[in-house]
């Protein structure tokens, strides 16, 4: 088989994520106001794991998630004394200077919470319903209508939350009877898939028949398999234009958990599916529950849907590296930038976009390093002990001796300074 060579007339159209086609719900507490969906950025969501009866210890926790870059984050209410603590944990927020929104994941119990302890409804900034936990039977209908009206009564958003471990089993049950009827019945794991979009669907027009906007309304659909969440949300996605969520439910541990919600995520957000996501990473014993936003940033970033951070592009080392001088310098450099972020969101405009190279030896390095915007090619095996320094794309000067890192470090300094400082200082 010949090749076919590429036609210097033929155009090569960039990869990039399609047009999402979503209603726009505004999350608000105070003065900040998070857009979700419609021309809105995809926004970063994650969900605290501290008693929230612990009104100290579970604002700590959202402090910190929000410094890392949640934009939203879920906080578990579940009792009435967790409802009762949900207002000092916004008061505490507010005396810190955090005004990230406040949702409350409500389960069971989610009508008696909120009507009972009106304070609560009133402090959070969205609600979280699951339709197959808000009762059974007759109750159903009735409790669901609670926490919608609640809502509404208050002006919040909600977001109605199918977990595939909590489906409707009566509405499962009915889907099940009347597929058994069908001369050529579907396969049980369809009758699934439908049976969760039935019952996203169904619950939000009757959240706006109760009073809610459709543009108060986000849905999620989530399920634990990558394929099984991208096959759900492509069909949600087609029969309505509400703003989504997206996540895997138990997305797992260290690089599994990374690994799946990564594959899953970013097949969807390609495809322009998705308006918030979380990353369900669990955590590993001693890791910061702060990981699954540093995932979740690292998505977007990478699909160039957004930009938070400096990039760091680093060989993987091989044969020719001399040693491990180029990791310890990329791990510090990448350190170092990110630890950096939240002193100069304000100082530094534009910094985020920034691209930094270190490389380890001649094949690759002074190429990366043209390509970003600050690099380095450290020296390989058998190469001269010289380390070039390309800036915008051109070689700029050359480090050598025991002090490298170090100086790279500075010139890396003095760039954002020169680059991004001038920006703050023509406003």
């Amino acid at each position: 088989m010949k090749d076919t060579p590429v036609s210097l007339e033929e155009y090569i159209e960039p990869a990039a994520p399609a047009a999402r086609h979503s209603r726009q719900v505004l999350v608000r507490w105070g003065s900040r106001v998070v857009a979700v969906g419609g021309d809105a950025p995809v926004r970063v969501q994650a969900m605290t794991n501290t008693d929230t009866v612990d009104a100290i210890g579970t604002a700590i926790q959202v402090k910190e998630l929000a410094v890392a870059g949640s934009e939203m984050v879920r906080i578990t209410v579940n009792t009435p004394e967790a409802a009762q603590a949900v207002p000092y944990i916004r008061d505490q927020l507010d005396r810190m200077g955090i005004d990230v929104p406040l949702i409350g994941d409500f389960h069971y119990n989610g009508h008696r919470l909120l009507t009972e302890v009106p304070a609560c409804a009133e402090a959070l900034s969205k609600y979280r319903i699951n339709p197959g936990n808000v009762g059974k039977g007759d109750k159903h209908d009735k409790q669901f209508a609670q926490m919608v009206e609640v809502a509404a009564r208050h002006d919040k958003p909600v977001r109605i939350g199918v977990n595939w471990g909590s489906l409707d089993q009566e509405l499962l049950a009915q889907m099940m009877d009347e597929n058994a009827k069908l001369a050529e019945p579907f396969e049980p794991q369809q009758i699934m898939y439908r049976a969760i979009i039935t019952s996203a669907i169904q619950s939000a027009r009757r959240a706006e028949q109760l009073g809610l906007r459709a543009d108060q309304i986000i849905l999620s659909c989530k399920m634990s398999g990558v394929q099984d969440l991208v096959s759900v949300y492509q069909a949600l996605a087609k029969r309505c234009d509400y703003a989504l969520h997206l996540g895997l439910t138990e997305a797992g541990m260290g690089t599994k958990g990374t690994v799946a919600s990564t594959a899953a995520l970013a097949l969807l957000l390609q495809q322009g599916i998705g308006d918030t996501i979380r990353v369900s990473l669990t955590p590993q014993p001693g890791e910061a529950r702060t990981q699954e936003v540093v995932v979740a940033l690292e998505i977007l970033q990478s699909l160039g849907l957004r930009s938070f951070n400096p990039s760091v592009t680093a060989c993987p080392g091989c044969g020719r590296t001399t040693s491990t001088t180029f990791q310890e310098l990329a791990k510090q450099i990448d350190d170092y930038l990110r630890a950096q972020m939240p002193l100069w969101k304000e100082r530094y405009p534009g910094v985020e976009t920034m691209k930094v190279a270190v490389m380890g030896c001649i094949v690759n390095g002074p190429g990366e390093s043209k390509h970003a915007d600050i690099g380095i090619s450290l020296p390989g095996t058998g190469e001269a002990p010289a380390a070039p320094v390309f800036i915008d794309g051109e070689k700029a000067l050359t480090l050598r001796g025991e002090r490298i890192a170090q100086e790279f470090q500075t010139l890396v300094e003095d760039y954002i300074e020169k680059r991004f400082g001038a920006a703050t200082t023509a406003h």
